[in-house]
C-alpha cells in the first residue's frame, strides 16, 4: 500500500509461514520525521484550547457585569435617577458583551477543530508507519521468494506468494443437465490424475451459468493436512445426490428396437425374448447403470442382435460378476 525500499532479509520459497508473521520491512525513510512533526502539531493544537476556554470565562464575566450595569441603569431611569442616555449605554455594552461571548465560543470550536485535524495528521503518520511492515494474512506456505534487499516496491508490488493448501478447495462444473442433484453441503468423493482418492463437502454452487460452456461452478472443500495435494492439480469430483435403483450393465448390453428406442432385451417366462426400454444414469469404463428394469432381470449381453421380441431361446447363464 506504500511505496519504499527493502530492508528485511528474503524468506524463500517453500517455507512454512504462520498468519502475522513478518514477510517484508521496508525502509522508514523520513516517515518518523512526519510523526514527530504531526505530534507537535498535535500539542500545539491542544495548548490552544485551555486558552479559548479561558476567553470564554472572561466574555461571560463581561457580559455579567454588562447586564448588572444595564439593570441598574434601568431602575434608576424608572426613578428619574438616570438618564435615557445612559440606558442606552449600558444596553450597547449588554449587546456588544454577548458577541464577545459567542466570539469566544467560536474560538473554543476552532481549537477543537485543529485538535482533530492534528489528531488525523498523527494517525495518518502512524499508518504509513504501519505500512512499511507487511504481515502474512494467513498461514501456509511460501509459493515464491521473497523481495531481496534493496529492491523498491511502489503501491501493488508483489512482496511475497502464500499459498494455503489445508484445507483445498477442488473446482469443477456441473452440466446444466444435473445441476439440480447438487445440494450444498453434499458429500463428494474426488479421484486426483495420480489415483489417489479423497472425500469432501460441496460449499458452493454457482446461481450464474458460465456463458460459453453453460455448465455451473461447483467448489468442494477438503482436507490436506499432510498438504498432498497441490494446487493446480487435475482431479474428477463425484458428488453424492439422492440415491436411485439402477442396474450396472456392460455398454455392449444396449440395443435398439424397431421404434428406435434404447433398451436390453430380456429373457422373460418360457424362455421368450422381451425387450426393455431404459434411461442411461452414468457411463464408466467398466460398465453402464441403467434404469427401467423391474428389480431381477435376465439381461441378454450375447447374442442380443440375433434375436427379436416373443421369439424363444435356449439361454445360458453367467454370474454378473463375470
Amino acid at each position: 500500500e506504500t511505496s519504499g525500499t527493502i530492508i528485511s532479509d528474503p524468506l524463500r520459497k517453500g517455507a512454512l509461514i504462520a498468519e502475522g508473521d513478518e514477510v517484508c520491512r521496508l525502509d522508514p525513510g523520513t516517515r518518523q520525521i512526519a510523526l514527530a512533526e504531526a505530534e507537535a502539531r498535535l500539542q500545539e493544537a491542544q495548548s490552544r484550547l485551555p486558552e479559548a476556554r479561558a476567553r470564554v470565562a472572561e466574555a461571560t464575566a463581561r457580559l455579567k457585569e454588562a447586564e448588572i450595569n444595564d439593570n441598574a441603569a434601568t431602575r434608576l431611569s424608572e426613578g428619574g435617577f438616570a438618564s435615557d442616555t445612559r440606558v442606552a449605554s449600558t444596553g450597547a455594552g449588554v449587546e456588544s458583551a454577548r458577541a464577545g461571548v459567542e466570539a469566544a465560543k467560536s474560538g473554543i470550536d476552532a481549537a477543537e477543530a485543529g485538535i482533530q485535524s492534528a489528531q488525523a495528521g498523527v494517525a495518518a503518520a502512524n499508518n504509513e508507519i504501519a505500512k512499511l511492515t507487511i504481515l502474512a494474512p494467513f498461514g501456509g506456505l511460501l509459493e515464491s521468494d521473497g523481495a531481496e534487499i534493496g529492491s523498491l516496491l511502489q503501491p501493488g508490488g508483489l512482496c511475497a506468494t502464500v499459498i494455503r493448501l489445508d484445507p483445498i478447495k477442488l473446482v469443477g462444473f456441473v452440466p446444466e443437465t444435473d445441476v439440480d442433484k447438487v445440494t450444498v453441503g453434499a458429500m463428494a468423493g474426488a479421484r486426483l490424475a495420480t489415483g489417489r482418492e479423497v472425500r469432501g463437502e460441496v460449499t458452493f454452487l454457482s446461481r450464474s451459468a458460465d456463458p460459453t460452456t453453460r455448465t455451473f461452478r461447483v467448489e468442494v472443500l477438503v482436507p490436506n493436512a499432510d498438504l498432498l495435494i497441490r494446487d493446480g492439480q487435475t482431479v474428477e469430483i463425484a458428488i453424492g445426490s439422492d440415491g436411485a435403483d439402477a442396474h450396472f450393465l456392460p455398454q455392449s448390453a444396449l440395443t435398439l428396437d424397431n421404434d428406435g428406442n434404447l433398451g436390453v432385451r430380456l429373457v422373460g417366462e418360457d424362455d421368450l425374448v422381451a425387450f426393455a426400454p431404459v434411461t442411461v444414469l452414468r457411463d464408466t469404463p467398466g460398465g453402464i447403470w441403467v434404469q427401467g428394469l423391474p428389480e431381477a432381470a435376465n439381461v441378454i449381453v450375447v447374442g442380443q442382435e440375433f434375436v427379436i421380441a416373443g421369439v424363444r431361446v435356449a439361454p445360458t447363464y453367467r454370474e454378473a460378476t463375470q
